[in-house]
């Protein structure tokens, strides 16, 4: 679980119309060089289970008995996927989670979701109106082999399709993931690896980077370093990319580094780097 990947797809099965009633998690961890590792966890939902439920995945109260519950789950997988980025395949995922965290009066992950249903109709549009984007229609489209409505199999087709996404437009999954209104690089925020050697570094970034901004908080997350979107006193770290001159208001650096030198001069203890020295940083050639 200390591992750093470019991102987690997850999908959860519940036991009864409630989304806090997980009775399994599916991870897969999608690696820099594209492998994909994946786990199932099933989970006791503390609650019963409904015939609908049961005929889709085949998960009954006999197949969690001495299951974790979620809230023993959540706290074993939060740190990992506080500091990834997290791919769910429609918005069911994410409720799922926050619902089963309030039912247990846990906090909610803090972590930044991408909808891969939004990435595959970028990817396919001819799909809209013949089949939709839906995991069942893609399978079909793209030949994926997965056993649908099991947390695991689901997992790894959702990240199998932002992959083949990226392979067929040639862009970012981050990219592919923003809306066509945003003009700049997705930004976000993550929990560093509290057993990473910079833990206690706070970043930022600015700029435009040759990574994505995604990928690149990623790697600091997984070296220790939180990372924020934009710059406070708590900030050590400025990570500034090539500038987008017209992005920049008639100033030859962005609000964001102008920030950081003020707080500087005041005697905040702020780093700027540029890309090459954070790469260095966190030793990724």
């Amino acid at each position: 679980m200390e591992q750093t990947y470019r991102f987690v797809a997850l999908d959860v099965e519940t036991a009864n119309r409630q989304h806090s009633s997980i009775c399994q998690v599916g991870l897969a961890m999608v690696a820099t060089n594209g492998d994909i590792k994946t786990i199932s966890i099933l989970v006791d939902p503390e609650q019963g289970f409904e015939h609908f439920n049961v005929n889709l995945h085949g998960i009954d109260e006999t197949t969690v008995k001495g299951a974790s519950s979620f809230e023993e789950v959540l706290q074993f997988l939060r740190p990992l996927l506080e500091r990834h980025i997290l791919v769910q395949h429609s918005n069911f995922d994410k409720q799922a989670f926050n619902a089963a965290s309030k039912f247990y009066g846990v906090p909610e992950l803090r972590a930044t979701w991408v909808d891969s249903v939004q990435i595959a109709r970028k990817a396919w549009p001819e799909l809209k109106g013949n089949g939709g984007h839906g995991l069942a229609s893609l399978k079909t489209h793209l030949d994926l082999k997965f056993e649908h409505h099991n947390a695991e199999e689901d997992a790894r087709a959702a990240a199998e399709v932002v992959l083949l996404a990226e392979t067929v437009t040639g862009e970012d999954f981050s990219e592919l993931a923003r809306s066509r209104k945003q003009k700049y690089q997705t930004s976000v925020a993550v929990s560093g690896n509290q057993n990473g050697p910079l833990y206690g570094h706070v970043a930022c970034f600015t700029g435009q980077l040759a990574m994505s901004r995604v990928e690149a908080a990623t790697f600091a997350a997984g070296a220790g370093i939180t990372v924020k979107t934009g710059v406070s006193k708590k900030v050590t770290l400025l990570i500034v990319g090539d500038q987008d001159m017209s992005t920049l208001a008639g100033h030859n650096k962005s609000s964001k580094h102008r920030r950081a030198e003020e707080l500087q001069r005041d005697g905040h203890e702020i780093r700027i780097l540029g890309e090459t020295e954070f790469l260095k940083l966190i030793a990724i050639d």
